[in-house]
């Protein structure tokens, strides 16, 4: 068994998923399984939590999304695994729920003196399934434009402030604006064979990728196959009561038309226990309104991908990378499985 994993790995495209958040390093668990040749380009807008601290007191990007991914790639020991998301507890003073994976990238990002470099190496020491990049080595900030006009800059503080504003978000972007992308991220985009947006947030994790300079034109110039995997759940302060063809919309008002070829979508049905407890922050699964979808320009497939293994409506590692693996296979010009 391991030895045909090995050798389909060995065959298998070039793929670039491009996101953030737990929602990316979702996607990777499951797809490093299908390629060796697999390249994770991560947002850096993040100013909350731990990462948030780190950018404030060294002046770096912020390492939280980039530690996810590591942990979701990295093929070493399973105490490693741990102390990559081991977070300081209550009473630690300043390191009080700072991840101990955050505070190596810092190190090496002292150590080398560029944080791209520091994820590279890092990457070396956890001998990972393929690359992760930052999307940008600019220090980014994220704003949000709601539909009353109103403004808020910082990632950590749109979602509570929307739920204040109780309206819509009606777009974000990133100051500075069309920030210079890492050239290593542009080359991955233009050699890949399957580009895979999301799953994730779609303000916070997915879109400010495409705000880097020439991130979105080289997606829309490239002959692969391009997917957006569309979440299973609205989320809480930041896309209550938007359908699919919304989250599309958004998709492509940040970017350009033709941006995907397709949206891939859950269509598993959540249990009613996970849905209540989702209907208490005013999330609910996210409807499917294909005909408006299609209506943009993107194909839309549905598949079962929920996790049943969570008592949250996430997608499953193994059944998300396989069901992107078969659309894949269905509309790759050579057949390589």
């Amino acid at each position: 068994m391991e030895e045909r994993i090995e050798r389909r790995r060995d065959r298998g495209p070039k793929i670039v998923a491009i996101g953030g958040g737990h929602g990316l390093s979702t996607l990777l668990r499951g797809l490093k399984r299908y390629t060796r040749d697999l390249t994770a380009i991560v947002t850096v807008a993040d100013d909350g939590g731990g990462s948030g601290m780190l950018r404030t007191d060294l002046g770096m990007p912020p390492p939280g999304d980039i530690r996810h991914c590591m942990e979701a790639l990295a093929n070493t020991e399973p105490v490693m695994g741990q102390l990559l998301s081991y977070r300081f507890p209550e009473g630690s003073g300043s390191l009080t729920g700072q991840s101990f994976g955050n505070l190596i990238l810092a190190a090496l990002n002292g150590i080398t003196g560029s944080f791209e470099e520091a994820v590279s190496e890092m990457s070396h020491v956890l001998a990972i399934s393929g690359r992760i990049l930052p999307v940008t080595s600019a220090d980014v900030k994220l704003e949000a434009t709601f539909e009353n006009g109103t403004t808020i800059l910082g990632e950590s503080k749109i979602a509570d402030f929307k739920k204040a504003q109780d309206c819509r978000i009606s777009g974000v972007r990133l100051i500075p604006a069309r920030p210079t992308p890492t050239a290593a991220a542009i080359e991955a985009i233009r050699e890949a064979n399957l580009i895979l947006l999301g799953p994730g947030s779609l303000y916070t994790s997915v879109i400010p990728n495409l705000l880097v300079d020439g991130v979105s034109e080289a997606i829309c110039q490239s002959d692969a196959l391009r997917v957006y995997i569309g979440n299973i759940m609205t989320q809480d302060g930041e896309t209550e009561g938007m359908t699919l063809s919304d989250h599309v919309s958004a998709l492509l008002d940040h970017s350009a038309p033709g941006l995907v070829d397709l949206c891939l979508a859950n269509c598993s049905s959540v249990a009613d226990d996970v849905l209540e407890r989702y209907r208490e922050e005013g999330a609910e699964p996210i409807r499917v309104d294909r005909e408006k979808a299609e209506a943009l320009g993107v194909e839309v497939v549905e598949r079962p991908m929920l996790s049943t293994a969570t008592q949250y409506a996430r997608h499953s590692p193994d059944r998300l990378s396989q069901v992107v693996m078969e659309l894949y296979e269905e509309r790759a010009d050579t057949k390589i499985f």
